[in-house]
Formats: C-alpha cells, sequence, structure tokens
C-alpha cells in the first residue's frame, strides 16, 4: 500500500454517519477545529485534498493540539514487555523519534519516495516508528509475520523488489541465505543490541553521535574554525531542536569552563582532548555541575588516563568522535555503546571504514577515500587511532604511534602534557623523542633521574623499542587555536626545517 495515499474514495467513507462527540462520558478529544474540516469535507463544502499523509495530516495534528494543551495528558502510545520495561510516547515525542528514522531511511540508507521496504518486526516500539517514518518519506511498507521461512523472505523479496529489509537477529540468518538471489536489495537493518557482518544497527542508524533532544542544552568549546563546531555547535543541535550555549571564552581557562558548567544547564560538553587534559588537572570535587550528563571529545586522540582521571572524580564516560573536515564524523562512541579507553568507537552508519597497511599518496583509492590516518580495529569493529601518516615514527624498522608513547607518559604523576615526534639519528635513522610539561611538584626532580624514570615507564607500559631515547622538559607545546597539539612544529624544529 502506497502511504502517500491518493484520496480517490474519501467522499465514499465520509458518507457514513460521524462517529458520537463523545468518548467515555469526556469530550470528543479530535478538536473542533480539525472536526469542523473533516465535517466539511463530509458535506462536500470543502475540496478534498488530491493527496493525503496520515503523519502529517493526523499525527503532526494532533501533536499540535497536544502542545496547546487540548489533550488530555495520556500518551499516543504505550508498550510494555511483561518484563518491567515500558515505553511512552505523546504524539510529539513520536513525531520527534519517527522524523529521525525518516532522515536515517533517506539520507542514509539512500531510500526514495516510491522505493519498498520489507518490514517483519514482532510487537516491539520499533514497528510503530518504522510505519509512520515511511508515511512521512513516501516509503512503500510491506509488513510480513515473524513466522516467515527463508522461502517465504526470498518470495517477498523478489516479488516486490525492494530495497530495504528491517528485521530482528533473529530473522538476519534467514535473510542472508537468500539475499544473494535479490539483487535490488541494497540494504539490511537489524533491530537488535548486537550487531552482524553486512546488517546496520537499526537504533545507532538514528541514534545520532549526540543523541540530543529539544529540552537538551549542548556546549561545544571548539574554535569556530574547526569543522567540530559545524556539526556540534550548528547544524547537528538545531536539527534535534536543542538549545546551543556558547562562551565567548577569550582564553582556555579551566576555572571559567567549570564554573560555567556549575551555573548554567549543560546537558551535554564536546571539546578536543586539552580541554579534558587540562580540566583533569583541578579537584573536580569542588564543583557540582548543574545538568551534565554526555561528554565529547573529538579531534584527536584522548589518552585512556586521562578519560579514567575524568570518570573517578565526576562519574561521567567521554565519548570519542572522529572525523574529519572533508567526511564529517567518520567513527564516534556512541550513547549506551561499550567504551574502550583508547578507542575512537565504530564506524559511524554507511562508512566502511578499514585499515590500510599500505602508505599511498593518494586520498582516494576505487570507491574508499583514504584518510592519511592510521589506525587498527578489533574484532567488535572498534577503531583505534595511531596517528597521521607523517606522525609515524621509524625507529631502526620499528613502527612507533606516537599516540601510544604519549599515552603511557601521560599516566606518570610528573606528566601533564606530553608531545613525541620523530628526531633524526645516525645509527637508527630516527629515534622516538618526547617533550614533556611536567607537573609542579615535580619541577625540584633531578631531570636525569627523572628522564631514566620516564623511560623506564615506557618500556614497562608498551614495548621496550617503543621508549623515547631523548626527552626535553618544556613550558608548553605549541598548539592551534582549536587546540591540538602541533607534533609538524615539534617535528620541523627537530629535523632543522625551520
Amino acid at each position: 500500500m502506497k502511504l502517500l495515499l491518493k484520496l480517490q474514495n474519501l467522499k465514499l467513507l465520509w458518507t457514513l454517519k460521524p462517529p458520537n462527540r463523545t468518548f467515555h462520558g469526556h469530550p470528543r478529544l479530535l478538536s473542533s477545529d480539525v472536526y469542523s474540516q473533516y465535517e466539511s469535507i463530509r458535506q462536500g463544502k470543502q475540496e478534498i485534498p488530491k493527496y493525503f499523509n496520515f503523519a502529517s495530516d493526523v499525527l503532526d495534528k494532533w501533536s499540535e493540539i497536544e502542545k496547546a494543551g487540548k489533550r488530555p495528558s495520556n500518551p499516543a502510545f504505550w508498550w510494555i514487555n511483561g518484563e518491567g520495561e515500558e515505553v511512552k510516547w505523546s504524539f510529539e515525542e513520536l513525531g520527534f523519534l519517527s522524523r529521525k528514522v525518516a532522515n536515517a531511511l533517506t539520507k542514509e540508507c539512500g531510500l526514495q519516495k516510491g522505493d519498498r521496504l520489507i518490514l517483519i518486526l514482532p510487537r516491539i516500539p520499533e514497528w510503530w516508528l518504522v510505519n509512520v517514518a515511511c508515511m512521512r518519506a513516501g516509503i512503500v511498507i510491506i509488513p510480513g509475520t515473524s513466522q516467515l521461512s527463508a522461502k517465504d523472505i526470498l518470495y517477498r523479496l523478489q516479488a516486490s523488489k525492494v530495497k530495504c529489509i528491517i528485521t530482528t537477529d533473529k530473522l538476519a540468518p534467514a535473510v542472508d541465505s537468500v539475499a544473494s538471489q535479490c539483487h535490488l536489495l541494497k540494504t539490511k537493518l537489524m533491530v537488535s543490541k548486537g550487531s552482524r557482518e553486512g546488517w546496520l544497527n537499526f537504533t545507532e542508524l538514528y541514534q545520532y553521535w549526540l543523541d540530543l533532544t529539544p529540552s537538551q542544552m549542548i556546549w561545544n568549546t571548539a574554535d569556530t574554525g574547526w569543522i567540530l563546531t559545524s556539526v556540534a555547535s550548528f547544524f547537528d543541535p538545531w536539527v534535534f531542536g536543542s538549545c546551543i550555549f556558547i562562551h565567548n571564552l577569550p582564553q582556555t581557562n579551566s576555572e571559567v569552563i567549570l564554573n560555567t558548567l556549575c551555573r548554567f544547564p549543560i546537558d551535554v560538553l564536546v571539546g578536543p582532548p586539552t580541554l579534558f587534559r587540562m580540566l583533569v588537572q583541578n579537584d573536580l570535587s569542588k564543583y557540582k555541575f548543574m545538568n551534565l550528563q554526555y561528554c565529547v571529545s573529538g579531534g584527536e586522540p584522548l589518552n585512556p588516563e586521562v578519560m579514567e582521571q575524568w570518570k573517578s572524580q565526576t562519574g561521567l564516560d567521554i565519548h570519542e568522535v572522529y572525523g574529519q573536515t572533508e567526511m564529517g564524523v567518520i567513527c564516534s562512541v556512541l550513547k549506551g555503546m561499550k567504551i574502550k579507553p583508547g578507542s575512537m568507537g565504530k564506524a559511524a552508519p554507511l562508512y566502511d571504514v578499514q585499515d590500510n597497511p599500505k602508505k599511498t599518496a593518494e586520498s582516494e583509492r576505487g570507491d574508499f577515500y583514504v584518510t592519511g590516518d592510521r589506525g587498527t580495529m578489533d574484532e567488535e569493529g572498534y577503531f583505534q587511532f595511531i596517528g597521521r601518516n607523517d606522525d609515524i615514527i621509524i625507529s631502526s624498522g620499528y613502527r612507533i604511534g606516537p599516540f601510544e608513547v604519549e599515552s603511557a607518559l601521560i599516566e606518570h604523576p610528573a606528566v601533564v602534557e606530553t608531545a613525541v615526534v620523530s628526531s633524526p639519528d645516525p645509527l637508527r635513522g630516527e629515534v622516538v623523542k618526547a617533550f614533556v610539561v611536567l607537573s609542579p611538584t615535580f619541577s625540584s626532580t633531578d631531570l636525569k633521574s627523572l628522564i631514566r624514570d620516564l623511560q623506564d615507564h615506557v618500556k614497562k607500559t608498551t614495548a621496550p623499542y617503543k621508549y623515547p631515547r631523548k626527552v626535553e622538559f618544556v613550558k608548553e607545546l605549541p598548539k592551534t587555536v582549536t587546540g591540538k597539539i602541533k607534533r609538524n612544529e615539534l617535528r620541523d624544529k627537530e629535523w632543522g626545517r625551520i
């Protein structure tokens, strides 16, 4: 059935007697304005609209009535499973969530008006969300019972020429067993907490990396020249109807930031790793954040030690994201995902992110965009950042990522901040050098002894060949206006290029 339904037979429907104006003793729930419009159509006083969309012409009207306070407070949807879980949606919430799903189906999955989608779900809330979303997008929905076999599914896929199927993890194997015979099927969505190769996770698809609501406030401290400001301080929050909070911050001051979090009802804090490295140097027990419940870091890797310090002092996790100006957010740790310290999460929906073991100077290779960043992926699909191509240090044939050495160094109580780069060496070609900002409590320490201590610490924490053979103590590290450490400047200085 097409869901943007042309109302050719509406006149026949409305020749029936209109329903009673009372319901269980209460005034008719439909507002007088909407009812009058239907009465006018029934009596032939108003032209029948050419097209009718149940989502916008009925559900959204109820949302307007609800917001105007003209509808009782009972929910539009109430779901329970008998195991203590329940879901309640008002018409406004149903509209908000269904628009997110409609956007995901069209923008992320590439479905267009008139495309067909098979929906095989049991009585779970997602069935209602997908139905309303398809109505909004003009996608033709084909429902199926969860009792279908692989043969049944194959017949429906081939006969209907669908481009997308949404089902549960229980039926996913049956779909996979016949999908190779359905060449038009492009997208498979699974409603499940787990993952399966070749399938997109339905929840992750429309639960964006920020996962905001209209009632929430987000503060992103990144500079306006950075892509993170475009996505976290402009487009994404206003997509959700959220409040964007901005502090002018002529200078990044930890006391000002912490006091601001205590004074204003900020729900989400976004900033570069430098921000969180700076904040954990304070006694955070003295500060009580008004609303803060979600923290995001992006721009460069965040050291696991800093994540642990922030968590132990605030009780809050830091969710990492990875992206580029050219590509937007590529990987992220979404709300509800397991957090692996040092990992930037999983690939964003519809991105196929892979390791690239061969060095290339090109930015495109076939269907792949080569980011120039190096990373690894574990068996659960989590990516870990190693470094830029030009940041990798090759010493005596060993390839060393600076971030791993930096993460080991920052675990040491003497280290506030550090940057690791390559340094020329006549024997090994290049070696690891660490620039270290010391904690004030270690300023009077015997530096030669401290260097040996730091080197031993790295050997034990990572691998012996990765330890910094050179260490230089500095008062501060050079940074960009967005807070990123300028490793290239330190590296050029080491190699005599500046």
